[in-house]
């Protein structure tokens, strides 16, 4: 039998529920508010929710929003209500529920909808995660009206210093639910005009322009070429500039084309509160793709996140999150379980400022690597040029060529001040 969720506020409604489902066989779990639902749907993953609209700290549709933005929705879910309208029945059922029951509920149409709801189950696809699952963040939130604002305005939209499953996340926010989906990231073949025929009012992604190939080139220039005829938008990622695109070969124009309309990624690693709530979105969804096992973070991993110092930015905390699920041994990860997955990453060979430059050219590597080094120094010593070419062992006048050619902006020498 099933597994059910009823999440009401009402005690006598959870009680009565409960018996008659416990009666027919289902393992039955209950939750008074939204609170103890996500909680208990992240930790039994039920078969089935029945869910009260009407609830003190969240209502029952802002909790299937959210879950729906987060793609959570793995499982029907059945909206009940006393006060019942048409109106919340069509919102609730455009959101994702599959059907609803007005109280008082009747026992044979409470048997009929839970026993059409799970065959529905079996067919029920999952969604993927978007921006408007982080609901407490307010760099994602203001990610989101960046994305929005400058997708409404262009059918080519870059994601700078994005890629992977971040880019992933952001272009998924801009698709309209059921829209077609087609990514050249994953095309070994070329491109035809009937498979961009079928993908018609939806999206076209690239998850990163770095890894792209002379023929998956090809096939970006034939999407680009059709964007407007088929009503599609075009999504791509890249972790590596325009700039390095055009050295390793890319067509200049074509590269011109794709940076018309950009939006940064913007950097985790001033904005520390956003960190528990991000990681722990991340790591349900690996949970839901199958990725991971089951796993959550207790306070204490999550203040653990919150502390560390992300230098490598999102590709560190993606691949850390990861790590994380696969390598704690309880199902509840541990503060410990943070720190010693971020200690070996710190002393191994491979340190998150190293992994940065790993996957790019040996001449855009080293100069990423020296304007990090001389932007450290330099804020060390102040600006003072006398003393940064002490500790940098160059001589003053190949000094102030390096930063010059770094573009590193050192205004008026701090030595002359002095």
């Amino acid at each position: 039998m099933a597994q059910v969720l009823i999440v009401d506020d009402e005690m006598g409604i959870r009680e009565l529920l409960s018996e008659i489902l416990a009666d027919e066989g289902h393992s039955v779990w209950l939750a008074e508010n939204a609170a103890v639902a996500r909680r208990l749907r992240a930790e039994k993953r039920p078969d089935l929710v029945l869910l009260d609209i009407w609830m003190p700290d969240t209502d029952g549709i802002s909790l299937l929003k959210e879950w729906s933005a987060g793609g959570l929705l793995t499982m029907p879910v059945v909206m009940m209500s006393g006060h019942g309208t048409i109106d919340s029945a069509v919102e609730a059922t455009r959101i994702g529920a599959t059907d609803f029951l007005e109280k008082p509920i009747a026992l044979q149409k409470l048997l009929a909808t839970v026993k059409k709801a799970l065959k529905h189950e079996a067919v029920l696809q999952k969604r993927p995660l978007t921006l408007d699952a982080f609901t407490r963040s307010p760099l994602l939130k203001d990610l989101k009206r960046r994305l929005e604002q400058a997708a409404a305005k262009t059918s080519v939209l870059l994601l700078k210093s994005a890629s992977g499953s971040i880019a992933e996340i952001c272009a998924r926010t801009l698709q309209t639910h059921r829209t077609p989906w087609l990514d050249l990231s994953t095309l070994s073949t070329p491109l035809t005009q009937e498979m961009l025929q079928n993908a018609s009012g939806g999206i076209v992604f690239i998850a990163d322009l770095a890894q792209f190939g002379k023929l998956q080139q090809m096939n970006l220039v034939f999407a680009i070429e059709r964007l407007e005829r088929q009503n599609l938008q075009l999504v791509a990622a890249s972790s590596r500039s325009l700039s390095a695109l055009v050295d390793s070969g890319w067509d200049p124009l074509l590269v011109n084309r794709l940076g018309e309309v950009w939006v940064a990624l913007p950097q985790i690693s001033g904005h520390a509160d956003d960190v528990p709530e991000i990681a722990t979105l991340l790591l349900a969804d690996l949970a839901e793709r199958g990725e991971v096992p089951l796993r959550h973070f207790s306070s204490g991993a999550q203040n653990a996140l919150r502390l560390h110092r992300w230098q490598g930015e999102w590709a560190e905390l993606l691949t850390t999150v990861k790590n994380l699920a696969l390598s704690a041994l309880d199902e509840e990860i541990s503060a410990d379980d943070v720190a010693r997955t971020l200690q070996t990453e710190a002393s191994g060979a491979t340190t998150p400022l190293a992994a940065m430059f790993f996957d790019l050219p040996l001449r855009e590597a080293r100069e990423g690597f020296e304007r990090l080094y001389f932007e450290y120094h330099l804020s060390g010593e102040r600006g003072n040029m006398t003393r940064l070419a002490e500790k940098t062992g160059l001589e003053r006048t190949h000094l102030y060529r390096k930063l010059r050619q770094l573009g590193l902006n050192i205004g008026r020498r701090s030595d002359e001040r002095e």
